[in-house]
């Protein structure tokens, strides 16, 4: 699929900051003409200035709206045909304890990175099926392996995505559709700038964004990165329960 000049369409969510940026980028060196969505106006303005010309096509929204993503969707076909690539990469996080478990918070979270994404999916899962073609790529995390401290909202909406797409997976590829599982490590990211505890393997978005773009030119379901660290946490995910707890209990603050 292309625009008419042979050119392929990509959508990035979440593009403002971060991961979604630096891959937006990353896209257009490719080759791509990068639709980009964030909910700040003037971090997609950046964007583009920052790009060729012509190559970033922004339309600001806030995931979480299901009325204005259907809006966003139609639009970029409309305007540009249809999309070759989507990248739900937007997401937030924010950490919660125990001592501050929050309704509010973690309802955010679960509209931000589960239900964001699903307001997307919504929109481009039908369009992609009936093309026949199509590839979707969905960011979760490795933190949706296993439950860590201060990651009991963070880490829920982030399994409930790693699990949607092993679901989704053999339906959509029926109709000769791709999916992806992006699932990151630590990333330096004004999100993770949130956190006030080690963080080991700790990338750059720019090293992030290499990783996405060779993973998504490969044939794998999931592109799990650092490959360490994803290979430590996966490790924790057949760890026995004493095994396991015994680590986290060392991950909590004194």
């Amino acid at each position: 699929m292309n625009d008419g000049t042979g050119e392929k369409i990509a959508w990035v969510t979440g593009a403002g900051k971060g991961i979604g940026r630096a891959l937006a980028k990353k896209l257009v060196a490719q080759g791509y003409v990068v639709a980009v969505s964030a909910r700040t106006r003037d971090d997609l303005s950046s964007l583009a200035s920052e790009c060729p010309p012509g190559r970033i096509l922004r339309y600001p929204l806030d995931t979480t709206d299901p009325v204005r993503t259907e809006e966003v969707v139609a639009s970029i076909e409309a305007e540009h045909g249809p999309l070759d690539l989507a990248v739900l990469n937007a997401g937030t996080h924010t950490p919660m304890t125990a001592e501050n478990f929050s309704v509010d918070v973690f309802r955010n979270l679960v509209e931000v990175n589960l239900m964001g994404t699903v307001n997307g999916l919504s929109q481009i899962l039908p369009r992609f099926i009936d093309r026949r073609s199509g590839h979707v790529a969905v960011v979760a995390s490795v933190a949706g392996y296993r439950g860590l401290p201060t990651s009991a909202a963070y880490g829920a909406t982030k399994a409930a995505l790693i699990n949607m797409c092993e679901a989704l997976k053999p339906e959509i590829e029926a109709h000769g559709v791709r999916l992806t599982l992006i699932n990151p490590g630590f990333v330096e990211t004004p999100l993770t700038d949130r956190n006030d505890f080690p963080m080991p393997f700790l990338i750059s978005a720019e090293a992030a964004a290499d990783h996405i773009a060779t993973g998504l030119n490969r044939s794998a379901f999931e592109v799990a990165f650092p490959g360490r660290f994803a290979f430590l946490m996966k490790l924790m995910r057949i760890l026995p329960d004493r095994l396991f707890f015994a680590l986290t209990r060392r991950m909590i603050a004194k």
